[in-house]
């Protein structure tokens, strides 16, 4: 593929993830994808055959690049470590969050695509969060890694998800964000029993 190809691509990709993240899939509109990233309609069309295609690829790269940038948890890793850059990344790229809330309501109760890769992702995800510091002390044993995979999910992107309910509870200050990680640690912490020895700052 040529640079100028691969540029191309890289513009649709951008333009076409925030064009998701605000108006999901029925939503979006190809013509203002390709005016943001300053491309031929037919162009995408081309690339990606239709929306549909093109939302599963965007939220797939999407996923792709949080997996690489947190990655799952090392063995020698605490899970306050853990957290808090689980909860870094979602903050600078919200729309991450916005992409898998649309495809909840665009496939509800059926199978999205790529599935079953996903879903082996996750189970090694969960696998590698059994087996990082201090898990198997945890105050909760009846909790096996999948429930605390999804438990701790939950508890980072819940409050980035739905932004509106976090400035009521919490007030819309610069420091609010800050008070949300920190309680996600604590409580993080507090499930696992690695309260003693983890410093959640």
């Amino acid at each position: 593929m040529s640079s100028r190809s691969e540029q191309t691509r890289n513009r649709i990709y951008q333009a076409a993830l925030e064009e998701f993240a605000q108006y999901g899939v029925s939503g979006a509109r190809v013509d203002r994808i390709a005016r943001e990233a300053k491309a031929n309609k037919q162009a995408i069309y081309l690339y990606y055959d239709d929306k549909e295609k093109l939302f599963t690829l965007v939220l797939g790269r999407a996923l792709e690049e949080l997996a690489e940038a947190v990655p799952a948890p090392a063995e020698s890793d605490d899970i306050a470590t853990y957290i808090d850059r689980l909860f870094t990344y979602h903050k600078e790229h919200p729309a991450i969050l916005r992409l898998l809330l649309w495809e909840a309501l665009e496939h509800p109760g059926v199978p999205v695509p790529d599935e079953a890769a996903r879903t082996e992702h996750y189970q090694h995800k969960a696998h590698a969060l059994g087996k990082a510091s201090g898990i198997g002390g945890s105050t909760l044993p009846e909790l096996d890694p999948q429930a605390l995979l999804l438990v701790f999910t939950a508890l980072v992107g819940w409050p980035l998800a739905i932004p509106q309910v976090t400035r009521m509870i919490m007030g819309d200050g610069p420091e609010a964000m800050d008070r949300i990680k920190a309680a996600s640690i604590a409580v993080a912490q507090a499930v696992t029993g690695t309260a003693q020895e983890s410093d959640p700052a």
